[in-house]
């Protein structure tokens, strides 16, 4: 007999959320909607109290902070290494020069700066102290937090929907089980295909939903400090975990289809991708 599927759909991280389960409650998912909830209140940038925008406004001083921030600015170092750079947290500055100073629901006020502009390598603005679990943060630097915050969140929080469920963070997609036909759970990538994943994760990155003005996108270049032009619109990546997959996602987007896609396959990460508008007839062509 199939055991019942249990599914909840909110909006939190500035995304649609979707958790699926089965052989679990709808209390199981309850909870871990309210844990997605109150890590956002804890890592978003557009709540002056929240603890990311106190660590933001230290101004250099050493700042106290819990072991999940302290864990999640771990993960941002590790994405910044991981990416050679490219993925960065200390993009802050130029996300707000750009535009994006407030939740995106509530529409872009300004069309942005379209100048270049310097983003500091993380390593150098970011100090954690293990010790004291405390974290400073250089002058004038500031960190967002919110890509990294899904993939992490969604590798942690699959462990609380059991053995055979699915958490998805606004596309940073977090997979265990067999799902209900038995051959693992059905994950759609950007290109309209699908691939059943029993065990892993599935992450998209692109620069065709958050957009405004004349080319001006969330997706930020921090070798120039602008919204990257690129010749890719999405990229989906098929990993272990879904903090990597949505570092590796988003490198592909920076770097563009052939240097992000043959970083990709130095990696042996499938993906699919769309090109963007103007580049190509058609799909290119995805990884087996």
């Amino acid at each position: 007999m199939s055991r019942e599927l249990a599914s909840r759909h909110f909006s939190a991280l500035g995304s649609t959320c979707e958790l699926l389960a089965l052989g679990v409650g709808q209390a199981a998912l309850e909870r871990c909607e309210q844990r997605v909830r109150e890590e956002e209140a804890r890592f978003t940038r557009f709540v002056k109290d929240s603890e990311l925008a106190r660590l933001n406004a230290g101004d250099g001083r050493y700042v106290p902070v819990s072991p999940e921030m302290f864990a999640m600015l771990e993960a941002a170092l590790w994405a910044y290494q991981e990416s050679g750079g490219l993925v960065n947290a200390a993009i802050l500055p130029a996300l707000t020069a750009a535009g994006y100073d407030r939740p995106f629901r509530q529409g872009i006020t300004h069309f942005g700066s379209t100048e270049p502009m310097h983003v500091p390598g993380l390593p150098e603005v970011l100090i954690l102290d293990g010790t004291t679990r405390s974290v400073a943060l250089a002058p004038g630097a500031a960190l967002d937090l919110g890509g990294i915050a899904k993939g992490a969140l969604a590798d942690l929080l699959i462990d609380e929907l059991g053995d055979d469920a699915v958490c998805n963070l606004g596309g940073d997609v977090r997979v265990r089980g067999n799902g209900p036909e038995g051959d693992g759970w059905h994950i759609g990538l950007c290109d309209r295909s699908a691939v059943a994943v029993r065990d892993g994760a599935v992450c998209t990155s692109g620069t065709t939903r958050r957009r405004w003005g004349q080319s001006m996108h969330h997706l930020i270049d921090p070798k120039t400090g602008m919204p990257v032009r690129t010749d890719l619109a999405e990229v989906s990546v098929i990993t272990d975990f879904a903090l990597r997959g949505e570092v590796y996602a988003k490198c592909a987007m920076l770097l563009g289809a052939t240097s992000g896609l043959a970083f990709l396959e130095s990696r042996g990460v499938r993906h699919a991708v769309v090109p963007a508008a103007g580049h190509g007839d058609g799909l290119l062509p995805a990884a087996a």
